[in-house]
């Protein structure tokens, strides 16, 4: 089953603090055995890699709580119910949410100090920007089903995918020249061919064989990976006949590693032809070039960077 949003979580979370004071890891062991998860499930990780959906989810449950008062932490990483949480529980809710949460003073408080701070997220960017961000996603959240941690994510996922749209439109109004070069500044960026600023060329106009680039993986060339690039309109797809024409071009070269880089997408023809064929050859359509050149810094610079911090229960360690 699905992981449940944090909203959905407050009462399994409120239940277990019921029965005494309880450690955040505990309660996500045993909200895991409560909902069926699976191993699988158990164990997904927030893109940061450094934990998990589940127990982020159920941070954010408690921390809320913890706004209306409902909950309350005693000690390092362990926290208890309220005489408020107990009363609550005696009208046996079926659902405890933000709305029921706004029944409380406190946390009315709390959602209106949020909005007020990111009121002010049209100001020049200063030291209180990522407090700024922070309370803009938390007052998202408080409306939604996400966290503020899942709305800052939705938020860099929605101003990726207008960047990768306005990257492959400013491509296709370049000329071929320019997407080639593009193309292989692209493939230095992720790493091929080195530290060496010479190792890759576009090579399209000189007339090799139909190849527009090539990186030279090592200092002397004996180990090369050549490029095609084509710049199609979304509509207009690469199929076989490309593909196989660009794998005679490496058998011509006497190469075996290739890489077909377009603007618009591939025929299932093209991807079953890939497999077939002895070359190594990878295709990259327009939406992974978008994707990789945001992500390798080419063709786009950073404009603001967000430095979201968190808690460090280590420094407040009493030895």
């Amino acid at each position: 089953m699905p992981i449940p949003d944090y909203q959905s979580l407050m009462l399994p979370v409120l239940k277990l603090a019921a029965a005494g004071e309880v450690h955040v890891r505990d309660v996500a062991d045993r909200l895991a055995t409560q909902l069926g998860l699976t191993a699988e499930e158990r164990a997904t990780m927030l893109p940061s890699g450094r934990q998990t959906l589940l127990s982020n989810r159920m941070h954010w449950a408690k921390s809320y709580m913890l706004k209306a008062g409902l909950v309350r932490s005693t000690r390092r990483g362990y926290f208890a119910i309220t005489d408020r949480g107990r009363e609550l529980l005696t009208v046996n809710p079926t659902r405890i949410d933000n709305d029921t949460l706004m029944r409380f003073e406190e946390f009315r408080a709390f959602l209106d100090k949020s909005r007020s701070a990111s009121a002010s997220e049209n100001e020049a960017p200063s030291p209180g920007e990522a407090q700024r961000a922070t309370a803009a996603a938390t007052a998202t959240a408080v409306l939604s089903d996400q966290t503020p941690d899942e709305a800052i994510r939705a938020a860099v996922r929605t101003i990726e995918e207008t960047l990768a749209k306005d990257l492959i439109d400013r491509i296709l109004e370049t000329s071929p020249a320019f997407f080639e070069g593009a193309v292989v500044a692209l493939l230095l960026a992720m790493g091929y061919g080195g530290s060496r600023e010479d190792a890759g060329r576009a090579i399209g106009r000189s007339g090799d064989g139909g190849l527009d680039g090539v990186i030279d993986e090592d200092a002397l060339g004996l180990d090369r990976v050549y490029v095609q690039a084509k710049r199609y309109a979304p509509d207009n797809p690469v199929g076989e006949p490309e593909i196989r024409a660009f794998a005679g071009s490496l058998g011509a070269a006497k190469a075996n590693k290739g890489v077909f880089v377009t603007t618009s997408r591939f025929t299932r023809s093209a991807h079953d032809f890939v497999v077939r064929t002895p070359n190594k050859i990878v295709l990259i359509d327009g939406e992974t070039l978008a994707s990789l050149m945001i992500r390798y810094g080419v063709g786009v610079r950073t404009e603001q960077t967000i430095l979201v911090k968190k808690l460090d229960e280590d420094f407040f360690l009493d030895e």
